[in-house]
């Protein structure tokens, strides 16, 4: 990477599982005896991947949990439950990473987020997450109703933004996501943790070995 190309990268923060700790076992663990196996294979049963991705898209929560609680009565209590209860799925912020966030945001870099997620569900609990305030711009998918990996989607965060896919480091824990920006022309970061993060950015010379960005940057 030339020092230009270094100065004007921004970095695009995906959420959950970078930023954000999500996780439904931690609303439905109980149920299942803290069993995450028999959580699971209900997770399956129910298509819960498929089924959580339309809300991502834009699919009101009501008309979702109406659909799936139909063809699946007798879990109706846990399909509710998952959208009155979302918070409950959260445990926090992931520190190590908003550290990283916040080391990038003190020497000016320019940072951006990107997340699959409900536009409802992400508006009730923003407020818990005030790092999110950082970023300059962020999508979400419920917003545009287009989830990642789709090309969409980076083309809006592209054309909101300005910028080029080559002057942005898309930064998720999904290697779909990250194969899809990449094939876009993005600089890409599988994440797989803050330590692993900071390692990938100080070999960027993105982040200087002591958390802040090199001065020239």
């Amino acid at each position: 990477m030339t020092p230009e190309n270094n100065h004007k990268t921004a970095v695009v923060f995906d959420f959950g599982g970078v930023l954000i700790h999500w996780d439904p076992f931690l609303l439905y663990g109980p149920h299942f005896n803290n069993d995450r196996a028999a959580m699971q294979r209900f997770l399956d049963e129910i298509g819960f991947a498929e089924w959580n991705a339309l809300q991502d898209a834009g699919r009101p929560f009501a008309e979702g949990v109406a659909e799936l609680s139909a063809r699946f009565p007798q879990h109706a209590a846990l399909i509710r439950a998952y959208h009155e209860r979302f918070e409950e799925t959260l445990a926090g912020p992931i520190q190590g990473s908003v550290e990283i966030l916040r080391a990038l945001k003190q020497q000016g870099r320019t940072l951006y987020g990107l997340s699959n997620w409900s536009a409802e569900t992400f508006e009730r609990v923003r407020h818990n997450f005030p790092f999110l305030d950082l970023l300059e711009t962020i999508v979400l998918s419920g917003e545009v109703r287009v989830n990642k990996p789709d090309p969409r989607i980076f083309q809006v965060l592209l054309e909101r933004t300005g910028r080029q896919a080559g002057d942005c480091l898309l930064i998720d824990d999904s290697p779909a996501n990250v194969a899809a920006a990449a094939a876009l022309g993005f600089q890409t970061v599988r994440f797989e943790s803050p330590q692993q993060l900071k390692d990938a950015l100080v070999q960027r010379g993105l982040l200087a070995p002591n958390g802040n960005l090199p001065r020239d940057c």
